[in-house]
Order: structure tokens, then sequence, then C-alpha cells
């Protein structure tokens, strides 16, 4: 006996309210479907279906049979969806909202490769610092960075975990100076991203469990990073990024990690989006293609 095909002439015959309707359905014969019903009840050993010449009905234990077999099949058929799914192109437009600072300094390095791999995709992007309301805001998907997530009924997929470092122009060091420790930075300019009103002391982690903590901003803070990159690079003064943000800088020498031992915590990388179960192809591609970039930064700066 093939179990799913009895199954699923259960449910047909169930639902059509007759052998002769459920085999038209099912495109087989009236022959066909008491068979495999007769293999069924058969194998487990109960009457699932009373049968009149008026009308069909099911038995007591038929119908939790029926309730429990028409769940199994909806969940294969889930399955047999999703593997469908990967195989398909992903295609359509993908409305995602992402952090100021990844879309000015680390989209060049992602978007081009991942319309290149899905010309069949396309994306509205969002850049914001606000934590915007994925569901509620139409956004198929976020990406955010942080120290941690506060709950909610999104899926949060960790990208990438790196520390936020202490950086500085050439120039800006030539006039000022290295600080050789962290009691330097008080004769330095520090320049903060504040995107509240309070402000908010930097708390610095050193080797063997050294911790400081040290004002920022008096001279310039900001609420948004990109303001806050292009004051850096300027020369105006020392500050805090991410080290997968600045990786490319400090390789060019355009900017210069300060205190190398030190860093101000971790931050992660988080792709924010509703329940895998209902993932669409074009999303699942860009997740994916995401936790593959960051997984690759990660790797080359280890």
């Amino acid at each position: 006996m093939d179990h799913f095909a009895a199954l699923r002439a259960l449910r047909a015959i169930v639902e059509a309210g007759s052998f002769s309707a459920a085999a038209e359905r099912q495109g087989t014969t009236h022959s066909s479907m008491s068979r495999q019903l007769r293999q069924l009840e058969e194998h487990l050993q109960v009457r699932l279906l009373d049968r009149t010449t008026r009308r069909l009905s099911l038995t007591e234990a038929g119908r939790d049979y029926y309730r429990d077999a028409v769940a199994l099949l909806e969940r294969l058929e889930l399955a047999d969806d999703r593997a469908r799914a990967v195989q398909a192109a992903p295609s359509g437009r993908v409305r995602i909202s992402v952090p100021q600072v990844v879309a000015s300094q680390e989209l060049a390095h992602w978007l081009p490769g991942f319309l290149a791999r899905y010309p069949q995709v396309s994306l509205d992007l969002c850049a914001d610092d606000q934590l915007v309301d994925v569901v509620g805001g139409g956004f198929d998907m976020a990406l955010r960075i942080a120290a941690t997530l506060p709950d909610s009924q999104l899926v949060a997929r960790e990208l990438a975990c790196c520390p936020r470092i202490l950086v500085a122009a050439p120039a800006y060091l030539a006039r000022h100076g290295l600080p050789r420790q962290v009691a330097d930075l008080h004769a330095h300019t520090l320049l903060a991203f504040q995107p509240g009103a309070a402000s908010t002391p930097w708390h610095l982690h050193g080797p063997r469990g050294a911790q400081a903590s040290v004002d920022a901003g008096q001279r310039l803070r900001v609420d948004a990073t990109p303001a806050l990159y292009a004051a850096v690079q300027a020369g105006m003064g020392i500050s805090l990024f991410t080290a997968l943000t600045v990786q490319d800088d400090l390789r060019a020498g355009r900017l210069i990690r300060v205190l190398p031992g030190w860093h101000a915590g971790e931050r992660r990388y988080f792709a924010l989006y509703p329940h895998a179960r209902s993932l669409a192809p074009k999303v699942r591609a860009l997740v994916d293609y995401l936790a593959a970039h960051y997984a690759g930064l990660v790797s080359a700066a280890a």
C-alpha cells in the first residue's frame, strides 16, 4: 500500500462526498479509490467511513484520523512547495531597510553583485538608523547593526560580529599626535554618534580585561553616521566605527586605527524578516547573499 496515496484518497473521498466524484477529481477510477480506502482500513484495522446507498460519513475514529491525515498532507505539500521554490529563479521587488552607514559605506560591496546574480530581482532600499516596523512598514526585510535586539516575532539571522574600533584620519594624527594610552584621549577631539538627546560616554575594553569610560562629543555630535564618517575623513577628530565598515579605509591608509588593543564592544549584523515558513524566494536569495558576503568579510578580517 502507498500510504500517502491512500491518505490522499481518503481526503478526496471525504471532500467530494462520493467515490465517483473523488475519482473524477483525482483522474482515476471508482474501483481504484475504493481499493485504496479498503487497504487503508485493513492496515489500520478500523473502519473510517460508514457507507450507505445515499451517503458517506466518517466514523468517530475516522474523524480523528481524517483530521490528522489532512494536517500531515498539508505539511507535505508545504515542504514540496518550499523545495520547488528553492529551484525557482527569484524575481520581483524586495523592500529593505538598512542603517545609513550600510547605505553610504557598505552598499557598493554587495549590491552590484547581488543584482548581477539575480537580474529579475529589484530593490526598494530605505536608509534609516531608526528601528522600523518591518511588517507594518511594508518591508520584506531589514538589516540592522546592534549589540542585541529587542524581542519580536521576526526571525533574526546573525550575519556577522565585529568590534567597534577607534579610528582617525592621517591628517588629524599628523597635527595632534597618536594617542598611546586611553588617558591620552582626553587631550583629543572625540567625535560622537548621538541619535538621541542624552550624551553617552564611550565604554572601552582593553587588554587583560581593562575597562575605561571616556566622554566624547564635546566639539561635535551627529545623529547620522554618514556625517560622522565624513567628519573623520576630513581630519576633524577620532571616532568609533564597526571594524567591517572601515576595513577598506584601514587597508588603504585613509584611516588609521587608534589604540589597537582597545575597542568599544561588539556589534552584530542581523537580517530581520518575517517567519521563514513564508519567506519568498527573492527575499531568501537576498538574505543568503548577505550572509555569504558578511561571512567572507569576517573571515578576511580574522
